[in-house]
């Protein structure tokens, strides 16, 4: 995306009408992903831009405000310039897992007051081609300094985090390690239709408890993969849908929250702050769990997906072993979740957040493809979606609730 935007850019006005103007989604895309091993993170991060501006149908001119996180030392200034824009509205928030869901919501704030009109959300990583090239080594954790001092001396990593949370939910519940490899299952299910998916080939529960042991009780493919690949996401006002190529996805409603760092401080492990940010979107959106057709959620681990689906309200707390046990969580299901495979089976460069909101967006538009679309009842195409990011282990979350008309 060559040559910079200095200065106001043309189109509507930014005061809005009648209080906050209304917030679309007008363009999605992903860069390549899976093993990429050529581009850098740059390279991605400008691919997925280009692609979601040409599925918008808009000129780059529009573009005024810019959201990045996890690349460069002044992120987001230096992919901003890599991309020639110049924004006069930016978010750096980064908040792991959930910081895409967080900044679409600070996102879709500024433009429903009328600080910003268009705002680009991009993200771009090549973890695995780093690792792969030496460039790099696995995160066993966040570092040592401030809090986090007090556990990493004693080898508590960041999948062992996850690993007691799921064992606390098994003591309180009695959730079954065949109910965690489920959702793992149902996750390969979706992906296995999805041509962009890393790993397509159909996997069974045994498959998923025989595993190679990472942090009891997760075996490998409790875990997410790790790959590269990014995606972008464009937000704009009301104002631009008429120009706009796609039929517009709207933010309905959002809600953040943080829980802790220290594990130590998190007062109840079968509890994640999905909780707080899940209740808060539907209320903003007017909306329950019962209106939602389709759910994209985090799912570094298996126990994501469980307890997140419990803590937006799909199913009592307790309860989520025996919801996702049954084919639930299938692309033709009760409630398709993941629809693209997730986490577990499409894609994980890093912080997926901003590709769950990918995700919906082409689910609610229609344009998943005949052999993955998901269809409601009477073979309507789906009209409320959540996004739910998680970010650290269980530390922060994001849920975007998105619908068409």
């Amino acid at each position: 995306m060559p040559g910079p935007t200095p200065g106001p850019v043309s189109g509507p006005t930014t005061e809005p009408r009648d209080g906050r103007r209304r917030v679309a989604v007008v363009g999605v895309a992903l860069s390549d992903c899976g093993r990429v091993d050529g581009p850098t993170p740059y390279a991605l991060h400008a691919q997925a831009a280009r692609r979601a501006l040409a599925d918008s149908g808009l000129d780059r001119s529009v573009i005024d405000g810019f959201a990045s996180a996890g690349l460069g030392i002044l992120a987001p200034v230096e992919v901003a310039e890599y991309l020639g824009l110049r924004p006069t509205w930016v978010d750096s928030t980064s908040v792991g897992g959930s910081t895409w869901e967080v900044m679409a919501a600070h996102a879709a704030d500024a433009i429903a007051a009328g600080h910003a009109n268009a705002v680009l959300l991009v993200y771009g990583s090549t973890a695995r081609a780093d690792i792969k090239a030496r460039r790099r080594t696995s995160n066993l954790s966040f570092g040592a300094r401030g809090p986090l001092q007090f556990e990493v001396p004693y080898g508590h990593t960041l999948v062992s985090k996850y690993a007691m949370a799921a064992r606390r939910h098994m003591h309180e519940y009695g959730t079954t390690l065949e109910q965690l490899a489920s959702v793992a299952v149902q996750a390969r299910a979706n992906a296995a239709t999805n041509p962009d998916a890393m790993f397509r080939a159909p996997i069974t529960v045994d498959e998923v408890l025989s595993g190679e042991m990472i942090a009891d009780p997760f075996t490998k493919l409790h875990c997410c993969i790790r790959s590269d690949g990014g995606c972008a996401v464009l937000l704009a006002a009301e104002d631009y849908v008429p120009d706009t190529a796609k039929e517009p996805v709207w933010i309905l409603g959002s809600g953040t929250s943080v829980s802790h760092t220290t594990m130590s401080e998190w007062e109840d492990f079968t509890v994640s702050p999905a909780a707080v940010s899940g209740r808060t979107a539907f209320e903003r959106a007017g909306v329950t769990p019962a209106d939602v057709d389709i759910a994209q959620i985090y799912d570094a681990f298996t126990y994501m997906t469980l307890v997140t689906l419990e803590d937006l309200g799909f199913c009592a707390k307790g309860e989520g072993g025996a919801f996702v046990e049954k084919g639930r969580l299938l692309r033709d299901g009760e409630l398709p979740v993941n629809t693209d495979g997730g986490g577990l089976s499409a894609c994980h460069p890093g912080m997926r957040g901003l590709f769950l909101i990918v995700e919906a967006v082409r689910q609610l538009r229609g344009e998943a493809g005949p052999d993955r679309q998901v269809t409601r009842r009477g073979g309507r195409l789906p009209e409320v979606a959540v996004a739910s990011g998680t970010g650290g282990w269980f530390c922060s979350s994001g849920t975007l609730v998105l619908g068409r008309g």
